[in-house]
């Protein structure tokens, strides 16, 4: 009995340490591709209006330096720190590479969203559990050929699409914490 508890015990630990779920493809820093400061800004912490402690409506963001032979742009919002592994905040797509920005709400853009873990279309807020600190991640991707993806694409889909096509990345990360 004493065996089963341990191995029991060693699994359900096994499962808490993350999740197996592809990762986003990198590609090469591209000198000058990355993000300009706007509503959120490198290692600071966002601000609780873009999260679901306040209007949980996406933050806007600006960017420079796109690669000259992009033909669209992936933006991809996560927190790895999440308990159950890495989650989902946000997936748009099908950006025009002449943007540079996209305004608070992504007003104003036609924008395709996917699925967030949430199981919603669009931006869903960081949201950590309270007393907890997490990073938030955001990619955005710099591709050589159109994903061809619609609203409502999951995650596994948009890295699909954008596999062996990623010509630069720039990253951000923030934090959120909500308090007790």
């Amino acid at each position: 009995m004493r065996w089963f508890v341990l191995a029991l015990l060693v699994s359900l630990l096994a499962a808490c340490g993350g999740d197996d779920e592809e990762q986003v493809p990198s590609a090469p820093d591209v000198a000058g591709f990355e993000f300009e400061e706007s509503a959120v800004a490198e290692g600071e912490a966002i601000d609780p209006r873009f999260t679901c402690d306040g209007e949980d409506v996406s933050p806007e963001l600006a960017w420079t330096g796109i690669p000259g032979d992009s033909a669209e742009l992936v933006l991809v919002v996560e927190d790895p720190d999440a308990p159950g592994g890495t989650f989902t905040h946000w997936l748009a797509f099908g950006i025009d590479p002449g943007e540079t920005g996209l305004a608070e709400g992504a007003e104003g853009l036609e924008v395709a969203q996917g699925e967030n873990d949430m199981g919603e279309l669009g931006y869903g807020g960081p949201c950590p559990p309270e007393g907890d600190t997490h990073d938030y991640v955001f990619r955005l991707l710099a591709v050589d050929e159109g994903t061809g993806l619609e609203d409502g694409a999951s995650r596994d889909e948009v890295l699909a699409a954008v596999e062996g096509h990623v010509l630069g990345e720039a990253t951000l990360t923030a934090q959120y914490a909500r308090r007790e």
